[in-house]
């Protein structure tokens, strides 16, 4: 059995300006999954960078709301919404209320940083 607490997991700002915290990636723990998965901060009024990964992607928003970008689309999430985000999609996501936006994202295959492009403005 593996159990990982969310207070456990070492708080990072990752390439797009989350802050991040890893629960479960198959390179750092003994652990047969395909996917890496992590818990997600945005806070109020900020937005992550544009950037692309050439895996797949899914957030699951648990607090807050905000505007998703995918390529040329815009869509509101708010907690209990799933995105999914295909691979090599230009992507950010921008909080658009007055608290944390909170959400998991799942990358599989799992994470790795050569996968992830900043995309310049």
């Amino acid at each position: 059995m593996f159990v990982k607490h969310l207070e456990h997991c070492q708080e990072l700002i990752a390439g797009d300006g989350s802050i991040l915290r890893e629960l479960l990636h198959p390179e750092k723990a003994d652990l047969q999954i395909r996917y890496s998965l992590a818990h997600v901060k945005v806070k109020s009024g900020q937005k992550t960078k544009p950037h692309k990964l050439k895996t797949s992607e899914v957030y699951y928003i648990m607090q807050g709301a905000g505007l998703m970008h995918i390529d040329d689309q815009s869509f509101k999430v708010n907690s209990q919404c799933a995105v999914y985000i295909p691979p090599h999609s230009t992507q950010y996501i921008e909080n658009t209320g007055n608290s944390d936006l909170k959400f998991l994202s799942i990358v599989e295959p799992a994470w790795r940083k050569e996968d992830e492009q900043i995309v310049e403005a």
